[in-house]
């Protein structure tokens, strides 16, 4: 079998909301086009350039901001520090002048209402989220480049092989969920142990760790800044962010200044079931708001489902005893390997595989990286994975005009939740009993992905999306 070398920083990724496959992708498809453009020919030989958008692409890249990103891109803003507060502007900004500067240099003709086109009817095999860069140089001379938006941020081009391409040699080579168990049997380490090994071979331990600090202090971040902004989302859904409302009811007029101390205020409440389930949600609910609203979050492994790992991880530091900032890469270490195993036995793509490909598992990536933390041993770890995502299975994708707020954001706390439940099942059970195995469970998630109507996935064609009378053009 080929093998597939996906990094934690390839499953985490710090980028801007609403999606890892129709914003994130996107994004990176367009500056890896003008990389090309750049490397091959000079920018300042580009005299227009259209982008044609197919598929799932098409059908709801209104609502998940594509067409956001491509500008963003070609402009060659980067998705990691980009101010996303002046966004809507530079937008406004190139719209009005119908001016783009490509690649942040070069000044070129661009009228967002007849460049980038939305071919609502047409999609290529390859995959449903596929776009096409069709650039014409003075020279009259045209260039086509196609890209492929796969999920999680992953992008692939036309006549390149993905998995070669990020093949390198690991001293632990994982495609499923039996090759960790045989490595972890075989060396005694842990899970997020053989991943911190594998990571030595891109860099040094010290830089993997510092790395995943800054995930999680992104993480951090959008939290905070979730449950502290208030108003309505943007799209025409009217949706009001109901994570700012919890908090403050949560928190019932308590002082703090900053994260460190909400977090202080937060433990203070206790450890009532009903208040670890209402902080669970409004964690979940503050990221996914914040996603939606083109904030700063990271892909976990997507941004549909980007709530999720915070909101189990901030579970974890706030009510559980004994938490250091090496349990917290420990968590991140755990979860990227089991969204890794997902990836390459079937999908992290809702175009490709509905939301039990996004959700789902994010949520089995939180559940196996609580039962480790938890002092749970690989085979519960694993266990839970495959609990949660059992649960997750069959589920759709079915945004509301398009859009990454119903029922996207709840499902955030759903999978949270689920996460924590199948964590607690794993750990009090015995994995030498368990009927179902997590590959059996990834290769049932494929085969329910290939058997699923396209309508639902991210086509906003079918389930909720079109009991709710909103249509594309009013987003």
């Amino acid at each position: 079998m080929a093998h597939e070398s996906i990094s934690v920083f390839d499953m985490f990724k710090i980028g801007v909301g609403p999606s890892s496959s129709h914003t994130l992708g996107p994004w990176k498809a367009a500056l890896a086009c003008i990389a090309n453009i750049q490397a091959k020919y000079g920018l300042n030989q580009v005299e227009s350039i259209n982008v044609l958008l197919y598929g799932s692409l098409a059908k709801t890249g209104k609502g998940h901001g594509t067409d956001t990103a491509i500008l963003m891109g070609l402009s060659g803003e980067d998705p990691e520090t980009t101010d996303v507060n002046l966004i809507g502007s530079k937008i406004k900004q190139i719209e009005a002048a119908k001016i783009l500067i490509l690649g942040g240099k070069v000044a070129i003709s661009f009228d967002t209402t007849t460049q980038i086109i939305f071919l609502y009817q047409e999609s290529l095999p390859f995959h449903p989220n596929a776009l096409s860069f069709l650039t014409t140089l003075q020279d009259g001379s045209q260039i086509s480049e196609t890209y492929y938006s796969i999920g999680g941020g992953f992008v692939v081009k036309e006549g390149e092989d993905a998995g070669t391409a990020a093949s390198v040699d690991l001293p632990f080579p994982i495609n499923t969920a039996n090759d960790m168990l045989h490595w972890c049997r075989k060396t005694g380490m842990a899970i997020h142990e053989i991943v911190l090994e594998n990571e030595a071979v891109w860099r040094s331990e010290a830089n993997t760790i510092k790395g995943i600090q800054a995930i999680w202090h992104t993480m951090q971040e959008c939290i905070y800044r979730g449950c502290h902004t208030k108003g309505v989302l943007p799209g025409g859904l009217q949706v009001r962010r109901r994570a700012f409302d919890l908090n403050k009811k949560l928190v019932n007029e308590q002082v703090y200044q900053d994260y460190d101390s909400w977090l202080q205020t937060i433990k203070m409440g206790g450890k009532g079931f009903q208040y670890i389930l209402d902080w669970v949600s409004c964690f979940a609910l503050a990221v996914n708001e914040e996603n939606a609203a083109f904030g700063r979050v990271v892909t976990a492994p997507t941004n549909g489902a980007a709530g999720v790992i915070p909101a189990v991880l901030q579970y974890y530091i706030a009510f559980c005893e004994g938490v250091t900032g090496e349990k917290v890469v420990q968590f991140l270490l755990t979860a990227s390997e089991i969204g890794s195993i997902f990836k390459k036995g079937a999908t992290i793509s809702a175009a490709m595989g509905g939301c039990q490909a996004e959700i789902g598992v994010s949520s089995a990536m939180a559940a196996a990286a609580l039962t480790e933390c938890m002092g749970g041993t690989q085979r519960q770890a694993l266990m839970a994975a495959e609990i949660a995502m059992e649960h997750h299975l069959g589920l759709t994708c079915d945004p509301i005009g398009g859009l990454v707020q119903i029922p996207c954001i709840e499902r955030n706390t759903m999978g949270a939740i689920k996460a924590i439940t199948a964590s607690q099942l794993a750990l009090q059970s015995t994995p030498d009993f368990a009927v179902v195995s997590l590959d059996k469970v990834i290769a049932t998630m494929w085969t329910t992905a290939l058997d699923m109507n396209s309508k639902y996935k991210e086509t906003a064609d079918g389930g909720l999306a079109v009991q709710i009378p909103l249509g594309l053009s009013e987003c």
